[in-house]
């Protein structure tokens, strides 16, 4: 099967194996791939954010973590996990923005 036959949970499933393996470059490449076919799967941009931030790949884990904000733009969390990017990407103002946020939607 194909990668574009296959579930995007699949895929996900996959790339969590690889980072699983140690193999956390490859899984994020994997994900990639998976939201260039899917690209409303929230969950495959969060781990992305994850995990770049962990590649020390710090402007990509704040684009992943901005991208889950605009697919999940009620979730608190979603807003707390782009402060922690924006923090580690020295990106002071946005992150203290992003954790407002969070507390605001947590009511």
């Amino acid at each position: 099967m194909g990668n574009e036959e296959a579930a995007p949970e699949d895929l996900y499933a996959a790339a969590e194996q690889l980072k699983a393996d140690g193999k956390l470059d490859e899984a994020v490449s994997s994900l990639e791939s998976l939201v260039a076919s899917h690209p409303d799967f929230t969950l495959a941009y969060s781990a992305m954010s994850a995990w770049c931030t962990r590649l020390e790949r710090h402007p990509e884990a704040v684009k992943h973590a901005r991208r889950v904000c605009e697919l999940a733009p009620n979730d608190p969390f979603s807003f707390t996990a782009l402060s922690v990017a924006c923090m580690r990407a020295g990106m002071i103002p946005e992150a203290e923005d992003a954790l407002a946020r969070s507390r605001m939607l947590q009511g």
